[in-house]
């Protein structure tokens, strides 16, 4: 790895970014263990998937998840794509 460093010095020395962002996962393994049901633990999923994308795509997930949940019922099924994290304007 450090072969890899010496020749491309825009890499990073270190990967602490990146432990940092799977931090969250690492520390909720063994809460979501007890979710309750099978549904439950892949609702959870699907909500800390959209809030680490949103984070990764520089929304505050508050504030995305508000917006979002507030626009949903009235957008049209063919615009669904707008509400993606990487496609989502505030």
């Amino acid at each position: 790895a450090l072969t890899r460093f010496l020749a491309d010095p825009a890499l990073p020395i270190d990967n602490n970014h990146d432990e940092r962002q799977i931090r969250p996962w690492a520390v909720g393994k063994k809460n979501w263990l007890f979710t309750g049901t099978q549904l439950a633990g892949e609702r959870a999923a699907a909500i800390m998937s959209l809030i680490q994308t949103a984070k990764l795509n520089g929304h505050d997930p508050h504030a995305y998840l508000k917006d979002v949940l507030t626009r949903l019922p009235t957008q049209p099924i063919s615009k669904l794509d707008a509400l993606l994290p990487q496609n989502w304007k505030p």
